[in-house]
């Protein structure tokens, strides 16, 4: 056997040597870890029901309200990649802990803002401190959790905690803002960052790359350039349509991606190294990532509508009715986790959950305009068949990355979901949009043409017959919308699953040879033999 360097994936001090179980003090770490997530992905939508409040107090223009909920995702999604990089070089505990700092103090400012411009400023920082969060959190999952089954059990709770905290996010917004007052959904974030700040250093390990090289500052504007654009564009696309700026926007985007990329290849210390991107199974996981990610936010453009819009519920009452499907959610991470350990190829479950999620759009496709329970049944079809997805290929991509590079490769595949998110919204929103403006008939009002709630509104100044026509033309129109999106959403994970395992499957053939499950374990904790990070370790090192 090659001897190996010793600085080479050199495990930080406290944490868990590969082949490691980790005990009490790594779950309770990881509980800590979760509060800061949850947050983070609840502020994605803590907004939703706390806008009108917020207009009513700080009178902002139309432009300075759109600021106010859309920067925090723009910031959060430009700054992933950079911030990931960040944690590698200079430490992840580091990096989360100025995190949470920058958070709670953003949290702080926000509920007491007395402008719209102090708001949007305070937003911002929100989105940079949720950046650092973000990918800190599942790099030091990885570094705590270094036996495969644990981390898999670890990581299917992260991605079980990210995807119901968006859920939970507008139903806590609805009751704060209806008990309290707007501010109040930001002060929340204040107890979780103080226990944070106090119980990361006792609990969590320091952990960085050994030899990290120069940080190419250069890649930092290229990877905003690239992905901002490209995120707005995509999320204005589905509201009003296929503007010459939203395109020119996605377009110079990709030009910047394209010298982000060129920049990565020739620099010496690259942001994204390129032998990341070649590790055995991290391409196909982030492929697989971003078409899941496409699958979950395309569906919510129209479930949350067809709530309130279609079935008329309340903003709160629409948000609890949301909350059912994520029942579903907290069991499919571990169902998946539970059928690799016991043997399932991986590759198969992967495959499996995008045809139950295929399903779940299947649901959604015979929906009509009083489905309610279809609805919510295809949603939580549909959310548990992508948690699935995405917890295993989440899985697949950290064991696939070098440790030092835990930061990146979790900013990376966070980077894909924002990405693969925007385009479901645009190209399923695109989709549903135009067999509405088809539905309506090009004789309707503009407004009513335009969006469901235009149709709604107008409907609301007509006569009693005439106004109760438009409504329930305009709710046939959104229905035949969201069929049309399901059926395409559908056809796009049906075709995904073989995708995955063929994907998969030639990703396992080439990775170095797993250990045996069984009494190989000592009573001390840790596995005989090499796992396939150490011996991914062994095939690199000099």
């Amino acid at each position: 056997m090659t001897p190996t360097n010793p600085n080479h994936h050199a495990p930080a001090a406290d944490s868990p040597t590969a082949g490691t179980l980790a005990g009490r003090r790594e779950w309770t770490a990881m509980g800590v870890l979760m509060l800061p997530l949850l947050l983070v992905s609840m502020d994605v939508s803590v907004l939703y029901f706390a806008i009108p409040s917020i207009g009513a107090d700080l009178e902002p223009s139309g432009t300075q309200q759109l600021w106010i909920f859309d920067i925090y995702g723009f910031v959060l999604a430009g700054l992933l990649m950079t911030m990931g990089a960040l944690g590698d070089r200079f430490g992840r505990r580091r990096l989360l802990l100025a995190g949470a700092a920058a958070f709670g103090a953003a949290s702080l400012v926000a509920a007491y803002a007395d402008s719209a411009e102090t708001l949007i400023a305070a937003r911002a920082v929100l989105g940079l401190g949720g950046a650092t969060l973000m990918p800190s959190t599942m790099a030091l999952l990885r570094t705590m959790f270094t036996d495969p089954g644990q981390r898999a059990k670890a990581i299917g709770l992260w991605s079980g905690v990210m995807t119901g905290g968006i859920a939970l996010g507008s139903v806590l917004s609805g009751v704060l803002v209806q008990y309290f007052w707007w501010g109040s959904v930001f002060l929340v974030n204040l107890p979780a960052m103080a226990m944070l700040l106090v119980l990361g250093p006792l609990l969590l390990p320091e952990s960085r790359s050994p030899e990290p090289g120069r940080f190419d500052l250069l890649s930092v504007p290229l990877s905003l350039a690239a992905v901002l654009p490209v995120v707005y564009g995509l999320k204005e696309i589905p509201t009003d349509g296929w503007n010459v700026r939203y395109v020119v926007s996605v377009t110079v985007g990709l030009l910047f991606g394209a010298l982000f990329v060129h920049r990565q290849r020739t620099a010496a210390s690259p942001l994204i190294p390129p032998a990341l991107l070649r590790a055995r199974g991290f391409s196909p996981a982030l492929v697989l990532n971003l078409i899941s990610s496409f699958a979950m936010l395309g569906s919510a453009f129209f479930t949350t509508q067809y709530l309130q819009s279609v079935l008329g519920r309340s903003a709160l009452e629409a948000a609890l009715w949301s909350l059912l499907p994520s029942v579903l959610i907290g069991v499919a991470a571990p169902v998946s986790a539970g059928l690799v350990q016991r043997g399932v190829d991986r590759a198969y479950v992967v495959s499996g959950g995008f045809v139950v999620a295929a399903a779940g759009y299947g649901l959604l496709a015979l929906a009509g305009t009083g489905s309610l329970w279809l609805v919510l049944a295809g949603a939580g079809v549909l959310a548990s068949g992508i948690v699935t997805v995405m917890s295993q290929v989440t899985d697949l991509a950290m064991g696939a990355a070098p440790v030092e590079r835990a930061g990146t490769a979790s900013s990376l595949m966070e980077t894909g979901a924002e990405l693969g998110g925007a385009l479901g919204m645009a190209m399923l929103g695109a989709i549903g949009t135009a067999l509405y403006r088809h539905g309506v008939g090009p004789e309707a009002p503009e407004a009513a043409r335009q969006t469901l709630g235009g149709a709604l509104a107008v409907a609301d100044g007509m006569p009693g017959a005439a106004g109760a026509a438009v409504r329930a033309a305009a709710r046939g129109a959104f229905v035949d919308g969201m069929r049309g999106a399901a059926v395409a959403g559908a056809l796009l994970l049906l075709a995904a699953a073989p995708l995955a395992v063929r994907t998969l499957r030639t990703a396992e053939r080439t990775a170095p040879p797993r250990e045996p499950a069984g009494p190989e374990r000592p009573a001390g904790g840790t596995r005989t033999g090499a796992t396939g990070h150490d011996a991914l370790a062994l095939d690199k090192a000099p």
